[in-house]
């Protein structure tokens, strides 16, 4: 069943946002401090028994410096510099392996696939990169709210800063054309792209489907669906908490952070969607600082999206904005 508003008023839902005042202040200082403690990103070779792509186990710099894992995989044959697609994972998934990741490669596209700190062991594909940083503070079972007392400790703060110096990381190979960059991901990939789109440099074009991490308050208040309901069972048992935990989630809201995305962008979105609701999507797509942006409707799908329909619809929208 249809989980939110109609259609036509989805297309003009724009919420007024809650912006911390010292908002982009906060993300410049946290991606200033990743890049000034990055070292040299390592490319490290991997028998993958693939033979149309050479693969490499891709080692960088991410929050604080901390080492972050990723694929990146190349088509053979193809001579000088290669457009690049920059792939986040959804929520308690990995970079798993990189027999998997293949469709981007044969479309002509270098792709690099993020590791996502300290997930990877929920029944998807594994993880490897670990996060060195737990906070001890009590936090439901999950990522949403670890570290959510304040947004210097917050996990996102670490995932989302992984995601920039990946968009930086995919630019420094001597392979990839650095201003022909996208980022792509669905789900909590989806968010992950919305926030490096934002606070990258010189990403060049974005795929954002089903995004999470978007409009927390209207969220949590019409969904009960994992893993958002890790904010609601946080705040169930710590009942005066509310306050900080929304002034938290302001700093990594994908509304606030749209605003700050100036590149050519494709949405999906499903309208029985009830992990990440449709309203919360169509909030960050109309924040979107770019004014060359679509988003394709998925009338009688769930969290599911438009799947391989909505590939093809990125491999037509990539060839356009990465020409």
């Amino acid at each position: 069943m249809f989980v939110d508003m109609p259609l036509a008023e989805l297309r003009s839902y724009r919420p007024e946002p809650t912006e911390p005042t010292d908002f982009d202040a906060f993300w410049q200082r946290t991606v200033t401090q990743a890049r000034a403690a990055a070292g040299p990103a390592r490319f490290e070779p991997c028998e993958s028994g693939l033979r149309t792509v050479e693969v490499f186990d891709v080692t960088f710099s991410g929050y604080a410096g901390q080492p972050v894992r990723a694929w990146l995989v190349l088509p053979r044959h193809i001579e000088g510099r290669l457009p690049c697609v920059v792939q986040f994972i959804g929520y308690n998934g990995g970079r798993g392996l990189p027999h998997e990741y293949l469709t981007w490669s044969a479309a002509g596209y270098a792709h690099l696939v993020m590791d996502s700190r300290g997930q990877g062991s929920g029944g998807h594909a594994h993880a490897v990169t670990a996060d060195p940083d737990p906070v001890g503070t009590p936090a439901t079972p999950g990522y949403v709210t670890r570290g959510i007392g304040s947004p210097e400790t917050y996990y996102y703060r670490r995932l989302f800063t992984d995601a920039v110096r990946a968009v930086d990381t995919a630019g420094e190979h001597p392979r990839i054309d650095r201003d022909r960059v996208a980022v792509h991901g669905g789900s909590q990939g989806g968010g992950i792209a919305i926030a490096a789109a934002g606070l990258a440099r010189g990403v060049a074009a974005a795929m954002v489907d089903v995004p999470f991490l978007c409009h927390f308050r209207r969220a949590v208040e019409i969904t009960d669906a994992h893993p958002y309901r890790e904010i609601t069972t946080y705040c169930a048992t710590h009942r005066l908490s509310e306050e900080q935990v929304f002034a938290t989630l302001d700093y990594f809201d994908g509304v606030n952070l749209a605003a700050r995305a100036a590149a050519p962008a494709l949405f999906s979105v499903a309208l029985m969607d009830s992990v990440c609701p449709p309203s919360t999507v169509f909030a960050a797509y109309h924040r979107w600082a770019g004014t060359d942006k679509d988003i394709t409707v998925w009338k009688f799908n769930g969290h599911e999206g438009g799947s391989a329909h909505q590939t093809a619809e990125q491999i037509r929208f990539l060839a356009k904005a990465l020409a």
